[in-house]
C-alpha cells in the first residue's frame, strides 16, 4: 500500500482508483487548499478523475474515483440501483436507544445547515446497524447505508441518542479533534468482475482496533430487516 500525506492508495487499476482518505481532509478544494480529489489527481500525474461518491471532511475511509466518464456513469448506475455494498464504522460514548436495527426517515435541512431525521418516509434515508459495547463510554457501531443522503449516518447516529465522537456539527458538546466515522468496506461488481475492498480506521483506540481485526467478515451476519 502506498502512503501519502492525506490518503493511502488501496487499489489503482486502469478503470478507477480506491483510496483510504484520512480524517479531517477536505473532499473539494477549499480556501486555496487542494481537496483530496485534486491531491489524488496530482499523485497520478494530473489525470482527470471522476469521483463516484464522496465523504465528509471528518469521515475517513474508502473512496472511489473513476478514470473516465464512461466508468463513472457505470458506477452511477450501481449506486442508483443500490448494487454497491457499503459498511461504515462509528464510535460513540453514548448508549443508543436500541442496540441494533433500522433507522429510516426523510431528511430535512435546518436553518443552521444541519439535517433532521423526520418520521415521514416519502424518500427516506435508510440505515441498518449493529452496536457493540467495548468498554464504559465506548461503543462501536457498524452501519450499512442503503441510501446516500448528505450527513445520513451522522444524523442517524444522533437520532438514536448516540452522536459520533468528534462530530462538531451533531455532537457540539464533544471536544475531539478526530471524527470517529470511517468507510470500512466496499463491494461491487463492475463489467463482470467482482471487487471488494477494506481499510481499517487509523484511530488511537486499541479496543476498537482489536475488534476490527477480529471481525473482518461481519458483512456475513444477518442484518436487521429493511421494513
Amino acid at each position: 500500500m502506498l502512503i501519502e500525506q492525506d490518503f493511502d492508495v488501496v487499489d489503482n487499476n486502469a478503470d478507477f482508483i480506491v483510496i483510504n482518505k484520512h480524517s479531517n481532509v477536505d473532499f473539494h478544494c477549499s480556501n486555496g487548499q487542494l481537496g483530496v480529489v485534486a491531491k489524488v489527481s496530482k499523485y497520478l500525474g494530473d489525470i482527470k478523475l471522476f469521483p463516484v461518491h464522496r465523504l465528509d471532511k471528518m469521515t475517513s475511509g474508502l473512496l472511489v474515483m473513476a478514470k473516465s466518464s464512461v466508468i463513472a456513469a457505470q458506477f452511477g448506475e450501481l449506486f442508483e440501483s443500490r448494487n454497491i455494498e457499503k459498511f461504515y464504522l462509528a464510535v460513540s460514548d453514548k448508549k443508543p436507544k436500541k442496540k441494533q436495527g433500522l433507522i429510516k426517515g426523510d431528511m430535512k435541512k435546518g436553518r443552521n445547515g444541519s439535517y433532521l431525521l423526520l418520521k415521514t418516509n416519502e424518500n427516506p434515508a435508510v440505515t441498518q446497524f449493529f452496536s457493540y459495547s467495548l468498554a464504559p463510554l465506548l461503543r462501536l457501531f457498524v452501519l450499512k447505508p442503503h441510501s446516500g443522503k448528505t450527513h445520513q449516518l451522522r444524523v442517524a447516529m444522533k437520532s438514536i441518542g448516540a452522536p459520533i465522537i468528534g462530530d462538531a456539527r451533531y455532537y457540539p458538546n464533544n471536544q475531539q479533534s478526530l471524527g470517529y466515522l470511517h468507510a470500512w468496506q466496499l463491494a461491487f461488481k463492475l463489467n463482470g468482475k467482482s471487487y471488494s475492498f477494506e481499510a481499517s480506521p487509523k484511530w488511537p483506540l486499541e479496543l476498537v482496533n482489536e475488534w476490527v481485526e477480529n471481525n473482518r467478515t461481519l458483512v456475513e451476519v444477518q442484518w436487521p430487516k429493511l421494513s
